[in-house]
């Protein structure tokens, strides 16, 4: 039997169970205490399967979770990123486009937290975009605030960045804000879901992001050979931060199509987008020790 289709019918809860054992393996914490609202009975196991290179895909999620890479706390810039990776709303690509960056980050003294979140277009789903997974966003965020001193990381410096399906939910999290509920007996309800700043790369429908003059500042990335309805709508929407007098940078890469995400294999010079992404946070002043003053300094490029 080929095992990468004996991988694929595993309940992906017995894997994790087996990745748990792995020295080396991120924390996994739940989203929500208890079902997320509009998960309530749901029972159907998660599912894994192995792309032709090997990376992981995940469907059947009932039950978001955030999976925590930490920088050490000596190199902490007390900036962290909330990442929802993408796959249509019908599954998730967890390694180039959550767990490859969010290590990336920490490894760069940025915190990553990698969102599972629920879909809304895979067959049989009963849950709608704009309705449970933008909260699971809205959710996620508020709970790294709400555990920012454990985590070492200034609230005030939580993000979110979405690749394709994934960057349309951290554009709408942008858009739609929770407040936070003085008071509330969930600590993390107090905290606001406002994100800090907005990385969009190659998200799905960018002709729906409408930014306001208070949205978060904006780092936005796709491939020039992209389809026209990503690379020339991100482009506009660039267009329309600006017109709102939202800070926001656009790269544009030649080379690179839809999904390049974050791979060894990635090529100059949409290869170089994280290091891109590091320049611009330090630059809006994002990238500050979590326990220091003053911005950290990046060393100039050779020559």
């Amino acid at each position: 039997m080929n095992i990468n289709r004996l991988i694929g019918i595993v309940p992906a809860s017995l894997l994790l169970v087996a990745a748990i054992w792995a020295a080396d393996a991120p924390p996994v914490i739940p989203v929500w205490p208890g079902d997320a609202p509009g998960s309530e009975g749901k029972i159907g196991e998660e599912r894994m399967r192995l792309s032709p290179e090997g990376e992981h895909i995940l469907s059947g999620i009932h039950h978001p979770s955030l999976t925590v890479f930490l920088p050490p706390r000596n190199g902490a810039t007390g900036a962290a990123v909330v990442i929802c990776p993408g796959g249509g709303h019908r599954e998730l690509w967890m390694d180039h486009e959550g767990y490859n960056v969010a290590r990336w980050l920490a490894e760069h003294g940025i915190a990553g937290f990698v969102l599972k979140y629920r879909l809304a277009r895979e067959e049989g789903s009963t849950y709608k975009v704009a309705v449970h997974a933008l909260v699971d966003v809205q959710r996620a965020v508020r709970l790294v605030r709400s555990r920012a001193a454990e985590w070492g990381v200034d609230p005030a410096r939580v993000g979110v960045m979405g690749f394709s399906a994934g960057g349309e939910l951290a554009a709408l999290a942008s858009m739609h804000v929770l407040s936070g509920v003085d008071g509330a007996a969930d600590p993390v309800e107090r905290q606001s879901s406002r994100p800090a700043f907005q990385a969009l790369l190659y998200p799905g429908i960018p002709e729906s992001i409408v930014p306001a003059p208070d949205s978060p500042p904006a780092f936005l990335v796709c491939g020039y050979d992209d389809a026209p309805n990503i690379s020339e709508g991100l482009a506009l929407a660039y267009v329309r931060f600006k017109q709102a007098g939202v800070a926001a940078e656009l790269h544009i890469f030649t080379g690179a199509g839809h999904g390049f995400g974050l791979r060894a294999s990635n090529h100059f010079p949409a290869g170089a987008w994280p290091e891109r992404f590091r320049e611009w946070l330090a630059e809006r002043g994002f990238l500050r020790g979590a326990h220091g003053p003053g911005p950290i300094l990046l060393q100039a490029p050779a020559g």
